[in-house]
C-alpha cells in the first residue's frame, strides 16, 4: 500500500485554532474535528498542496508558507505534514461542504470536549500556540 502524504494547517488567530468538522459520511475519519488540509496530488510539492487545500476548503490565500512543516505525524500508511499559519488573506469559510459540516475557532481549553481526528493533536496544538506566544 503506497504511503498517503497529506498536508494540514494550524490556522492560528488570537490564541485560537480553526478546526473543521468532518462529515459523518466520510470514509476516512468521519465525525471528528480536524485541521484544514488534504492529500498531496501528483506533481505538487507539499507547500503547493497546502496552499491549494486552504483555498479549496476554507477559501483563504496563503502567500508563502514556511519551508518546513511545524510537525510531521507518521501513521500506518500515511504521513501528515502540519504547518502553523498566522497570516493569510480572506476570511475562512466552509467551502468544502461535501467534506465538512462545520468549522470553528477553538481555544486549548475547548479542545478537551472535542473528538479530534488524531490523538496527538492536543499536544501539537499546545506546542504550536506556545511557540507562537514566545516568538
Amino acid at each position: 500500500m503506497p504511503l498517503r502524504v497529506c498536508v494540514g494547517a494550524l490556522l492560528v488567530s488570537r490564541q485560537q485554532i480553526l478546526l473543521t468538522h468532518r462529515r459523518a459520511d466520510r470514509a476516512w475519519y468521519p465525525n471528528v474535528w480536524d485541521i484544514p488540509g488534504g492529500h498531496v496530488e501528483s506533481g505538487e510539492t507539499e507547500a503547493e498542496a497546502l496552499v491549494r487545500e486552504l483555498r479549496e476548503e476554507v477559501g483563504i490565500e496563503v502567500a508563502n508558507p514556511p519551508d518546513y512543516p511545524f510537525r510531521v505525524i507518521d501513521g500506518e500508511g500515511f504521513r501528515v505534514m502540519i504547518w502553523t499559519i498566522t497570516s493569510w488573506t480572506g476570511t475562512p469559510i466552509n467551502r468544502a461542504t461535501n467534506e465538512h459540516d462545520d468549522l470553528r475557532w477553538v481555544t486549548l481549553d475547548e479542545l478537551e470536549d472535542l473528538l479530534l481526528a488524531h490523538p496527538s493533536y492536543r499536544e501539537v496544538f499546545r506546542a504550536a500556540l506556545l511557540t507562537i506566544a514566545t516568538n
